[in-house]
């Protein structure tokens, strides 16, 4: 672990102070509240969790040997775009949680690698990255209205479920629409045949 000393706001909502487990094992505490989101979460323009939304925690806290063991569910709003028929969808999303916080000195500390498990710092701990990271994580990559949605015809764009039965384009072989476009709307034998 590196030498510089991080601090950890507690009037951040994120930070939670682990303080009452007291470093003994056995003992446990849970953890309900509303997390604000202050820079959107997901990918922007196909679904994303909002920024200025919530982040519901519903987590227990157990102290073990090694740290503080966090356990529940994060759950959230989204927004995006059908990525059929680019209509809004708004959807739920909640993940499970299982985080272990190692605390300092401890041999988990000592034998993992900084990002390999989180770090308590002064009996607090940090659960933005961890959720922020499986909210994004969770977030469908191709979201849609509706599972059996037919998306948009691709010669006018219209979607294709509000199209009537049968609609379509006429289309022209790309090897013949010079000769049509010569032609125009010549008969189909052009002026010059002969009964």
């Amino acid at each position: 672990m590196s030498d510089d000393k991080i601090s950890l706001d507690t009037r951040n909502p994120w930070v939670i102070d682990t303080r009452e487990l007291g470093r003994r094992a056995g003992l446990s505490r849970t953890v309900q509240r509303k997390v604000p989101v202050s820079t959107a979460l997901g990918v922007p323009d196909v679904i994303v969790v909002p920024e200025g939304s919530e982040v519901e925690l519903d987590l227990l806290l157990e102290s073990v040997v090694e740290g503080v063991l966090v356990t529940g569910t994060a759950s959230a709003h989204t927004t995006g775009e059908c990525s059929r028929c680019l209509d809004p969808v708004e959807d739920d999303v909640e993940i499970e949680l299982t985080e272990l916080f190692a605390y300092p000195d401890s041999t988990t500390d000592a034998t993992t690698e900084e990002d390999e498990v989180g770090r308590l710092v002064d009996d607090r701990i940090d659960m933005e990255p961890v959720v922020r990271d499986a909210l994004v994580l969770a977030l469908p990559q191709v979201p849609l209205c509706r599972e059996d949605c037919p998306g948009l015809c691709p010669e006018c764009g219209s979607k294709w479920a509000d199209l009537e039965p049968g609609h379509g384009h006429e289309t022209i072989d790309p090897r013949w629409a010079a000769l049509v476009e010569r032609l125009g709307d010549s008969p189909a034998g052009g002026p010059d045949q002969e009964a």
